[in-house]
């Protein structure tokens, strides 16, 4: 699926994942150390460094696995990332991934009991 939406990401100045090798990921420092080395880092499908903005497509295990609230955390704790969008399957195998994720995210924000430091969160279902 990112395949499919690399260039238009790229003509909107994102850098988009190629593959799973580790020089064509997109690594997001989330904690630095002495001298400002990356201590810690976590990787994005599609990155947008002056926006603050990280791109997740799921094509299926996000609900299963709940891999759309690991994309939420690391998201929240990456440094200068602060709008997130999540793209998940409207059905996969039969369930309504898209609704679920909408519903979990709705019931987290309604219950103003976290404080969430992404100033945008989008969720996409296709």
């Amino acid at each position: 699926m990112l395949e499919k939406v690399r260039p238009e990401l790229e003509k909107c100045c994102f850098v988009v994942e190629k593959s799973k090798k580790k020089e064509d990921k997109i690594s997001v420092p989330v904690l630095f150390g002495a001298n400002g080395k990356i201590e810690k880092f976590f990787d994005a499908d599609a990155y947008y460094d002056e926006a603050g903005y990280v791109i997740e497509v799921e094509v299926g295990r996000a609900v299963v696995n709940y891999q759309f609230l690991k994309d939420f955390f690391e998201a929240c704790t990456m440094s200068d990332v602060d709008k997130l969008c999540i793209a998940v399957r409207n059905d996969y195998r039969g369930a309504d991934d898209f609704s679920k994720v909408c519903t979990f995210f709705d019931s987290l924000y309604a219950s103003g009991r976290l404080g969430i430091p992404l100033s945008g969160l989008l969720i996409i279902g296709y």
